[in-house]
């Protein structure tokens, strides 16, 4: 149920709003969703990764609006992406440290980083593996 205390729009109304699109020197695109007066930007690799990486703006931005609402993550816990990478999420007290996510690198090595680094590569996941619980 909307807050009407906030004049912020809900994030399912920028999904439904087309994205101006910005290429930028470095190869990358620049996604802005505006709602007026609120805009939301998003910086990935490709567009459709800049309009999810402007979405996932927009969701934190009324998180931050609304401390109860619950932000959702735009990737399951453990999958593995189209390039074969397996990414895990970690446990909360270890992302302050590390950030979100868990993977092995091409050359074997386990990294780290976060939501937004991965949506600015435009990682998608291919399957989704489900944790034996």
């Amino acid at each position: 149920m909307p807050d009407e205390s906030s004049a912020y729009p809900e994030p399912s109304d920028f999904e439904v709003m087309r994205p101006t699109y910005h290429e930028n020197d470095d190869g990358f695109v620049t996604a802005r969703i505006s709602i007026s007066p609120f805009s939301v930007e998003g910086e990935s690799s490709t567009k459709a990764g800049a309009r999810r990486a402007a979405l996932y703006e927009a969701r934190k931005t009324y998180a931050s609006y609304h401390p109860n609402y619950d932000e959702e993550n735009p990737f399951p816990e453990h999958f593995i992406d189209r390039q074969g990478t397996e990414w895990e999420l970690l446990p909360p007290f270890e992302r302050s440290t590390y950030g979100d996510y868990r993977f092995t690198d091409d050359l074997g090595e386990e990294d780290y980083v976060d939501i937004e680094t991965m949506l600015m590569w435009d990682v998608r996941p291919d399957e989704i593996i489900e944790d034996d619980a």
